[in-house]
């Protein structure tokens, strides 16, 4: 064991949530040498990074590949591991088919061949590509260094690392914009700008500063985790466990203890209280101020409150186990022909399902283990609009899936695939609020808007309560793996600032992925 707590009595921390970022923190604080203990309320771990399995088809239920795979890796090099020995990573090339009403141009992981791809496809710009990686190089490494900080007071606004990144944020500017700077073609901006469902908003309304995400593809790449993303979850709990954490499924927080505004452990839906140092919370934010807390000791961030915030748009989630196999690439997005439109409308509530945008994982494609041979676990994504459009599912979703069904068939490889489903499986914005815990359904949690990022989203140290943490897409730096994980990351070395416990320092980012 890597423990830095050699003597006296070990700090105890309570997590609840045993999603990504709640079990990345309880592997880091376990190695150094806190009593962890982590309560998840359903039977599995993962949180929406969990497995679904129907029958023998297995499925992750969110997130379906990993960027900036250096940052997972980073964490498992604190604790003396290498990531390589939990789980077997698989790089993507192509990282995905991009499919227009009139073309499909593969996203190719190597700059040369994507250049070849954007001439092919759309003449006279391949030339552009090396623009964009050369000067959106220079934009990610002055803003990255900000995620990787907390922001719980005013003057962290004005640090050096911040100050030096100011002039690279496009203030004032939305990702589609900053894409025109590339690119003329409205399709091929599409092409590096669609990622902004990552954060769940548009390209036209998402921050111009988000040209990082499409960027570190490029640069980056994108890996698939064979077995599916959810191993991640894994192995970050094998860790933990193997430093003494210990992680209880089946075991729902019905409230966090609080003596006057200082937590002081939660109590469990038996009963039952767990006292402890520090608590710290992953479950889905809005939720959390819902259920564990008073209302009234909330202020800002109660829940009637919250809701006038801006989310992110929802999803409508189709996982089909098939009798076959096909010949399509492991990730593509089909492009609602009038993309703008479709956006427009998910943004405003609105439920049009005529034209969509829809999202096609076929992960037998790299990875066999996800169903029987001679099988498919296809896992499908459709942005829709959130719960506060009151959208009723109930009556909806059949007509959302004759959609997605007839788009398989009119615009990709799959074709017809309605007499080869054994098994299926519909998740709704009404399910990922009522099943799964998500506040308004909304599945990339609160918009990362400009007046939602920093200082202005909720604070790692959590402002509302000492002691009491945050990790998660609800806090800094936002949604999204990588940045979760960095959540996570960022409220352990706090912790240990606290109690002057040494950690090691976050790695400048030349060298994270060197």
């Amino acid at each position: 064991m890597s423990h830095y707590l050699r003597a006296g009595k070990k700090k105890s921390v309570a997590i609840v949530g045993a999603g990504p970022g709640g079990l990345a923190t309880a592997m880091l604080l376990a190695q150094r040498g806190f009593r962890v203990q982590v309560f998840e309320k359903q039977d599995v771990i993962g949180g929406r990074n969990a497995e679904v399995r129907l029958g023998e088809y297995r499925f992750d239920l969110g997130p379906t590949f990993l960027m900036m795979k250096f940052l997972l890796d980073e964490l498992f090099t604190e604790g003396g591991r290498r990531s390589s020995d939990y789980l077997q990573f698989r790089k993507l090339d192509p990282m995905y088919a991009l499919s227009f009403p009139d073309k499909t141009m593969l996203a190719r992981s190597h700059p040369d061949a994507m250049k070849a791809e954007i001439e092919m496809h759309f003449p006279g710009e391949g030339a552009s590509l090396d623009r964009f990686l050369k000067r959106e190089s220079l934009r990610f490494k002055k803003l990255y260094p900000c995620l990787q900080r907390p922001y719980g007071t005013l003057a962290s606004m004005i640090s050096p690392t911040l100050l030096a990144a100011a002039p690279h944020i496009a203030a004032g500017r939305s990702l589609y914009s900053v894409l025109g700077d590339y690119f003329r073609s409205d399709e091929l901006r599409l092409a590096f700008t669609f990622q902004s469902k990552y954060l769940g908003m548009s390209p036209w309304d998402c921050p111009g500063l988000f040209t990082m995400i499409p960027y570190t593809e490029h640069a980056h790449g994108v890996y698939h985790v064979m077995g599916g993303l959810s191993r991640i979850s894994h192995a970050l709990a094998e860790v933990s466990r193997q430093e003494d954490a210990a992680i209880h499924t089946s075991a729902p927080v019905a409230r966090v203890l609080l003596d006057g505004r200082r937590a002081i452990g939660v109590e469990l839906a038996n009963g039952e209280k767990v006292h402890c140092d520090d608590v710290i919370i992953n479950a889905d934010f809005g939720h959390a101020m819902a259920t564990l807390f008073d209302e009234k000791s909330l202020g800002r961030y109660e829940p009637s409150r919250l809701r006038k915030r801006k989310f992110s748009c929802s999803t409508f989630m189709m996982y089909l186990g098939l009798d076959r196999t096909y010949d399509a690439e492991h990730h593509t997005i089909v492009f609602a022909r009038n993309y703008k439109r479709n956006i427009e409308e998910i943004t405003h509530g609105r439920a049009s399902f005529e034209d969509m945008s829809i999202y096609i994982r076929n992960s037998c494609a790299t990875d066999p283990s996800g169903a029987p041979p001679g099988h498919s676990a296809l896992y499908i994504l459709v942005p829709v609009a959130n719960n506060t459009s009151r959208i009723d599912w109930q009556e909806r979703k059949q007509e959302l899936r004759d959609y997605v069904l007839r788009t398989l068939r009119e615009r990709t490889p799959y074709g017809d695939v309605t007499p080869h489903i054994q098994r299926e499986l519909i998740v709704t914005p009404e399910d990922w609020e009522r099943k799964y815990s998500v506040f308004l359904g909304a599945t990339f949690n609160m918009a990362h808007s400009w007046k939602q990022m920093l200082y202005l989203r909720p604070h790692n140290e959590f402002e509302a309560f000492s002691n009491c943490y945050l990790v998660g897409g609800g806090t800094h730096p936002g949604s999204g793996l990588p940045t979760i994980f960095e959540s996570a990351r960022i409220s352990a070395n706090l912790i240990c600032q606290k109690y002057e416990i040494p950690h090691p320092a976050t790695k400048p980012l030349e060298l994270a992925h060197a």
